[in-house]
């Protein structure tokens, strides 16, 4: 199992990039750099390259709306060869919010986007001449405005052939493509425990689908660290990012995330927390999240009982561990938890 951590996103790239660094000393496998509607990742990402040597730097996510599948392509080559093969690329998404609210596109065919934006990057990294017609057409044809375009293959030469692509999805039929076609896997909430329960039959069903040759799915997932005989307190750090994830990204019926608390068998809790987050009640709706909800997605308390907490990562197929370290001295943390994987 690898350690990982996402990047501090509200913090100064410069500063949080110069952490990354201290936690490589310590030990850090793998860095994750997530994207919303500010500072975009790959330029992060190619920072990162520059001031590390052994991490992995990971894009988490790059939604597959913004960018082209082609320039999404281009991007994770750019990364690779500056990183000396050290990249991996988060795929998704994302959320209407974003795609319409900041990209101003049309939030459709979200799994047929990710689908083709994965199968083009393949195809371009070993450099075949692309001539490809779905929701994307390379080389646009004239009946849809094209004129002088035409087919056309990657003019470097990668640094690899394949880049590890990791797919951030929740729902069945998005986890079930996950785990015929992607290297890794990006959930979030996500609780070991209940995780079969929820995802068992699309992870198995996609499996099915999956190209020997793929090898078995990774999978990166966690959240906060804290390890101390006071620590168990600290979980209630994710209360407010449970909240806002369940009860407000989405509205009623259209929320990914309150379907996986519902799953989860927090059905009452789930919906009380997005009546009360859509109604403006953010205090209450995160006083509403269920204790044992914070406690089984965190790795918070005591030195053996967050080692029992690994461990059950593990036994759900966990194969990165990514965490928040949250104390004094996050280096410390990090080292301690790479020596017990």
């Amino acid at each position: 199992m690898k350690i990982a951590t996402p990047l501090q996103y509200a913090d100064n790239p410069r500063t949080a990039a110069e952490e990354v660094v201290k936690l490589e000393a310590a030990g850090l496998d793998a860095v994750w750099v997530a994207e919303a509607y500010g500072f975009d990742s790959p330029t992060v990402m190619g920072y990162i390259a520059a001031r590390t040597e052994r991490m992995l730097i990971g894009a988490g996510i790059l939604n597959v709306y913004s960018r082209t599948p082609a320039l999404i392509a281009q991007t994770g080559a750019g990364l690779d060869v500056l990183s000396g093969g050290r990249a991996l690329l988060g795929l998704g998404a994302s959320g209407p919010q974003v795609i319409e609210g900041w990209h101003g596109r049309a939030y459709d065919k979200p799994l047929g986007r990710t689908r083709e934006t994965v199968e083009l990057c393949r195809r371009i990294w070993r450099r075949e001449v692309i001539d490809h017609h779905g929701i994307t057409d390379m080389p646009l044809p004239a009946e849809k405005g094209g004129k002088l375009g035409k087919p056309l293959k990657f003019l470097n030469r990668p640094e690899r052939e394949e880049i590890p692509l990791y797919i951030a999805s929740l729902g069945p039929a998005n986890v079930r493509m996950t785990a015929e076609i992607a290297d890794g896997w990006l959930p979030h909430l996500f609780v070991p425990e209940k995780a079969k329960q929820v995802w068992g039959t699309a992870l198995e069903e996609g499996t099915a689908l999956r190209a020997p040759e793929r090898g078995p799915l990774e999978i990166s997932a966690g959240t906060l660290l804290a390890i101390g005989e006071d620590a168990a307190a600290v979980r209630e750090h994710v209360r407010p990012l449970i909240a806002l994830y369940i009860g407000g990204m989405g509205a009623k019926g259209k929320n990914f995330y309150n379907d996986v608390a519902r799953a989860y068998g927090y059905e009452e809790a789930a919906e009380k927390v997005q009546d009360l987050y859509l109604a403006g009640k953010k205090r209450e709706a995160e006083a509403a999240v269920p204790a044992e909800f914070c406690e089984l997605v965190s790795l918070c308390g005591p030195e053996g009982y967050v080692r029992e907490r690994i461990e059950a990562f593990r036994e759900a197929g966990v194969t990165m561990l990514n965490v928040t370290p949250v104390g004094s001295d996050p280096a410390e943390l990090i080292e301690k938890v790479k020596s017990w994987l």
